[in-house]
């Protein structure tokens, strides 16, 4: 019998990488069949790469929670633990339990992560810390809360999973925590500008909202949460969606107009990107189509902000009045801003039908697994040049860790997993 030498001795592993890394080959999430295949290869990829790749190897078994300085074959290169991680990696974990029923050892991992922010990342007022020794020793705590509301995510997630009472009144006032820091002037919350040119940012509206909508999901229908919810939707549309220039700001003077300066004109597609899906996300639940229409242009703008038309991928900064950015990493390419547009793409596909957004996500999908895979060691770089070339090899900083990446296979899957046929 003749034996193709092709398929002799092939680690199905790299076979998987090299198919995520030779894209789509016309395969699309317009019809039934490429819906099903694309959602299968995002869920492979999920479970025999990027799962593998983290753990056990990130996992603390002598302190608990979780190390995320991994190099590029997932040595570890610091013991320094992000709490940021710990409450997104938990929560990522518990997703996959409940949503992937993977099995008991993804809630071990879990319940790990919970314990340690509990032992070791809450400071003596109730704030958390944001960056702890691998013992859980206090290094730094952030003037901002955002510890606070991935963690918050995490306890609602372990409450659902474990019914556990505890863990959802943790969620409870780790969110109340986060709103009253960034939004209650009398919370003591240091300011970040001085009363000359006072800004206010899109980021805490951005999380409040995720946060909350998470909440729900898992703790069950609010009052309270929706209206939150409306709230800051209705502020980033009052403060920074600015139609006519066709963005969204990152931060604004309080009254919502642009600060004619660096910093006041300064845009972020991937967190305008990632807001957009959030708010579609509503606009679906609550039949809100005017929510859904505007997370569909919000995600329009952005692409054509930040799709780089000479070498492919999305640029990290640029300026609302086309002027030079700050920042000097203004054009490289980020592994979430990817990982954010395959979302918002699928769901603007199925919730306005316009095959634009298919187009959208065959070419993000496409260029980002080309260049950010990693077809020796899994998982995906974070850090790429202009041109799409590896910058940093490292896999997990104090900010890469198990939670976007991971997040777009498996919200990317259950999208897709809905089947639902669009024009």
């Amino acid at each position: 019998m003749h034996v193709n030498p092709d398929f002799i001795d092939k680690d199905p592993l790299k076979l998987l990488r090299n198919k995520l890394q030779t894209g789509l080959n016309g395969l699309s999430i317009t019809n039934s069949e490429g819906r099903h295949q694309i959602r299968s290869l995002y869920r492979s990829a999920l479970e025999k790469d990027v799962l593998p790749f983290w753990f056990p190897r990130c996992a603390d078994t002598e302190n608990g929670g979780f190390y995320t300085g991994l190099d590029q074959d997932g040595t570890l290169i610091d013991t320094d633990k992000s709490v940021w991680a710990q409450g997104r990696m938990t929560w990522m974990l518990l997703r996959c339990q409940q949503d992937l029923d993977l099995g008991s050892k993804w809630l071990e991992y879990a319940e790990s992560g919970i314990q340690f922010m509990k032992k070791y990342c809450f400071d003596s007022d109730g704030r958390m810390f944001f960056h702890v020794t691998e013992q859980g020793k206090p290094i730094r705590k952030r003037r901002y809360a955002y510890s606070e509301a991935f963690a918050a995510i995490a306890f609602a997630a372990h409450a659902k999973t474990t019914n556990s009472d505890e863990s959802a009144q943790r969620a409870r006032d780790l969110l109340e925590q986060f709103i009253k820091w960034n939004f209650d002037p009398s919370s003591g919350g240091e300011p970040k500008y001085t009363d000359i040119r006072p800004m206010t940012g899109l980021s805490p509206r951005m999380i409040a909202i995720v946060t909350a909508q998470e909440l729900r999901h898992q703790l069950g229908p609010s009052d309270q949460l929706d209206a939150m919810i409306r709230h800051m939707i209705t502020e980033i549309i009052r403060l920074f969606v600015k139609p006519e220039k066709r963005c969204v700001m990152e931060q604004v003077l309080p009254d919502g107009s642009i600060s004619d300066h660096i910093e006041g004109r300064l845009l972020n597609p991937g967190h305008a990107i990632e807001t957009a899906w959030f708010i579609m996300q509503e606009g679906a639940l609550q039949k809100n189509d005017s929510w859904i229409q505007l997370g569909c242009s919000m995600l329009d703008w952005n692409w054509h902000l930040a799709w780089d038309r000479e070498h492919g991928g999305l640029l990290y900064f640029a300026d609302a009045t086309g002027k030079p950015v700050q920042e000097y990493w203004h054009d490289m390419k980020f592994w979430w801003v990817h990982n954010e547009t395959m979302i918002a793409s699928i769901m603007a596909h199925q919730l306005s039908g316009e095959k634009k957004y298919a187009e959208m996500h065959e070419k993000v999908h496409n260029w980002s697994f080309k260049h950010f895979t990693d077809s020796k060691h899994g998982e995906w770089f974070g850090y790429l040049r202009k041109d799409g070339t590896v910058s940093n090899r490292a896999k997990g900083n104090l900010w890469k860790s198990f939670f976007h990446y991971p997040r777009s296979l498996l919200w990317s899957y259950q999208l897709l997993n809905k089947d639902k046929a669009s024009a």
